[in-house]
């Protein structure tokens, strides 16, 4: 009987692991082995050139730009989502009319592509008839009206709301399951010993929402990690490299300029730090729910 359940679930992992091998595994393995070479990504002739690509991307402006961009992005994909998801659970709780219909609304763009948000916020940002411009002229502030996305101190930022705005549904709704999970008892606890709802909100509820804060953010840094599809379809990095991301470096290297063996150290760079990020936030889970159930 035990050898046969062994049997039965080698047979049912088989086919997950080798389509994950294949899909996954593989295309990490090869680019570790391109990142140590000058493949063009079509030529079978290439030559190993050791660490040379990992020495020449540290030297390269555009990837010290790349590198800022994705730093700033990760800064802001703390902040905006995680406030902006905590303070609508937080108002939805409350038990506001049509709850529901908001929450719907809320949480509606986290089900669209991030290539439909970008086309959507490109609207909006049309220098002459989008929808930001139209309604900074109509109540009086026309001076600030400007083609968000052409502009090299504006494209970044433009892209990066574009990108929270999918977000913040998705911390609304992590953050409103973690409401649910905050007992009664100890905010109605805290009235009777004279808080307030604003020293309720800061000494009760929100410490107890501690765990769900820690998913907020691992989750909104590792998608600014990855950050392509917005930026692709909004800017493609530009104007003059000003939105370009670690992502967006690794794709121009490798499918624009076809230095696929440089591309691909970049993707490696990439990979490593995502790694640092998810140890640390394993590191940190595990730190919290020691802190929560001691």
């Amino acid at each position: 009987m035990g050898k046969s359940l062994w049997l039965w679930r080698i047979g049912f992992l088989a086919v997950p692991l080798s389509v994950y091998t294949v899909v996954v595994v593989a295309p990490l393995l090869y680019s570790f082995y391109y990142s140590l070479t000058d493949w063009n990504g079509f030529s079978p002739n290439y030559n190993f050139v050791g660490l040379d690509n990992f020495q020449r991307i540290f030297r390269d402006p555009l990837f010290s730009n790349a590198i800022e961009n994705t730093v700033i992005w990760m800064i802001a994909a703390i902040i905006i989502p995680t406030g902006g998801g905590l303070f609508l659970a937080l108002m939805l709780h409350e038990g506001v009319r049509l709850a529901n219909l908001y929450k719907s609304l809320f949480y509606f763009p986290i089900s669209l592509s991030l290539a439909v948000i970008g086309q959507v916020w490109i609207w909006i940002y049309q220098p002459r008839w989008g929808l930001l411009n139209v309604v900074l002229r109509e109540v009086g502030l026309g001076q600030y009206a400007r083609a968000w996305l052409a502009k090299a101190d504006s494209a970044l930022p433009a892209v990066i709301a574009a990108w929270s705005w999918q977000q913040i549904g998705l911390a609304m709704v992590i953050f409103l399951a973690g409401l649910t999970a905050v007992p009664t008892e100890l905010t109605e606890a805290a009235q009777i010993d004279g808080a307030n709802r604003r020293q309720s909100l800061r000494y009760v509820v929100i410490p107890m929402l501690r765990p769900a804060s820690i998913v907020v953010i691992a989750l909104a840094v590792i998608n600014s990690l990855k950050s392509f599809d917005v930026v692709y379809v909004m800017t493609k990095g530009g104007p003059f490299h000003s939105s370009d991301t670690l992502a967006m470096f690794m794709y121009n290297e490798c499918f624009q300029k076809y230095y696929m063996g440089y591309g691909s150290a970049s993707a490696v760079v990439l990979f490593l730090i995502a790694l640092v990020v998810v140890a640390f936030y394993f590191v940190w889970q595990m730190r919290a729910m020691e802190t929560i159930y001691e």
